[in-house]
């Protein structure tokens, strides 16, 4: 327990040494005190004891917060409710919260679709974004199928109207895709979330032969990356299906506008090939010359009305993607969360791992390492259990991650600077 929380304990003692008793007294108080102390526990078991029940008190205190959010998203005011929203948020995106939500979860389900139903724009937004962290957190179980299939049809309805903001149709394209991901039991539910995605995304919707619209690319995206998402869970029928023709809808996409919705395409068609390699399926009887001339011009791009980042970044993402295509080689990554690491060595993997980041932000590192549906997905195994000495260890003091910025930073300085150098013998 620290110092103060001590002396504050030791407040009411110090108060009655104050009295008209004598002093002699109050010194024997103190001392028995600190002998009946220091007779039924450790000075160790004392502190670790106070620091549960610290920890109990602020757990307790924050199911308290999340009760007192959840009653706020049926109040009238719009505001409240976008608040509550994004107070649930936050919380079920950096905790593992299953136990407190297992038996809230219909009551928290009715107010979502309430929201979703009633509510405009960034409520249905936000709505959409908490619906997909609750199955996130409810697993793959009947609960999170039963979550799923309540909101499912809303879902599809908000998604596929054109009335509807943009946001809230992102969000929507975005938890379809998670919650079908992780909770969907049927092949039926599978194959028309697929279904549904695609019509968001394809050209077919924007006309023939066209791109994607610059004002909807991030609803293309989310909706692409939903439907890509959702292929690496099809059976080989369905997969077969979409490698005879439905994946020539994707290198159309790659001419969009949007920097984003270019390198997501991009990434789609290397996942579809690497889908067909697993099956052992030939797209050589498919015109797949002029993608890998549209890779290649991609992995090359200089224009100059692009922004120089942008170039940079798409350059090499499809240098990457087309080294696959032509070769088969994949470069891996490396995810560090805690004491543990993980591999991304196929474009599935990644695609799994991008979603999941996407909506868990930066809480993605804790439900690595504490939530079961994920490591399970990623197969890590069950969540390793550290006492107090190897979770101290594994935690680096601030002084020493300030030696590591330092020393990165000047590291970084002198290889820019000898870059900057015209003097510099070039490699």
């Amino acid at each position: 327990m620290p110092r103060s929380r001590r002396a504050a304990r030791r407040g009411p003692g110090s108060a009655r040494a104050g009295s008209p008793a004598s002093e002699e007294e109050a010194g024997s108080e103190v001392l028995s005190h600190c002998s009946s102390a220091s007779e039924g526990a450790s000075p160790a078991e004392e502190g670790a004891g106070s620091e549960a029940a610290c920890e109990q008190g602020q757990e307790e205190e924050a199911e308290d917060r999340l009760k007192e959010h959840m009653d706020s998203l049926l109040d009238k005011s719009a505001k409240t409710r976008q608040a509550a929203l994004q107070s649930l948020r936050l919380a079920f995106s950096s905790k593992t919260l299953s136990e407190f939500l297992l038996e809230r979860r219909l009551m928290l389900t009715d107010s979502l679709e309430k929201c979703l139903k009633k509510g405009k724009g960034e409520e249905q937004a936000l709505a959409g974004t908490v619906l997909t962290l609750l199955c996130l957190q409810m697993g793959s179980g009947p609960e999170g199928e039963e979550v799923f299939r309540s909101l499912k049809p809303l879902l599809v309805s908000v998604l596929t109207d054109s009335v509807a903001s943009p946001g809230a149709r992102q969000s929507c394209a975005t938890a379809l895709g998670m919650c079908c991901y992780i909770a969907a039991a049927d092949l039926e539910d599978l194959v028309s979330c697929l279904s549904c995605l695609e019509g968001i995304f394809s050209p077919a919707s924007t006309g023939e032969g066209s791109s994607a619209p610059a004002q909807h690319g991030p609803l293309h995206c989310s909706a692409l990356q939903s439907w890509s998402l959702l292929l690496t869970i099809c059976p080989p029928s369905h997969i077969k299906s979409v490698l005879d023709n439905r994946w020539l809808k994707l290198p159309p996409l790659l001419s969009s506008s949007s920097i984003a919705l270019r390198i997501l395409a991009g990434e789609t068609v290397a996942l579809v090939f690497e889908l067909a390699q697993d099956m052992e399926e030939d797209l050589g009887h498919q015109n797949t010359e002029f993608l890998r001339a549209q890779l290649k011009v991609l992995a090359t791009e200089s224009n100059k009305y692009r922004a120089k980042t942008d170039r940079r970044k798409q350059r090499s993402i499809f240098r990457d993607i087309l080294r696959f295509i032509e070769t088969g080689e994949y470069q891996e990554e490396t995810i560090r969360f805690g004491l543990e690491c993980m591999y991304l060595d196929s474009w599935a993997r990644q695609r799994t791992y991008q979603a999941f980041k996407e909506v868990l932000g930066s809480g993605i590192r804790h439900h690595l390492q504490n939530n079961e549906l994920l490591r399970e997905i990623f197969g890590l195994g069950p969540p390793l259990v550290l006492d107090a000495a190897a979770l101290k260890a594994s935690k680096v003091s601030r002084f020493e991650k300030h030696l590591y910025n330092s020393a990165a930073f000047k590291a970084r300085t002198k290889a820019r600077s000898r870059v900057r150098d015209k003097r510099a013998d070039v490699l």
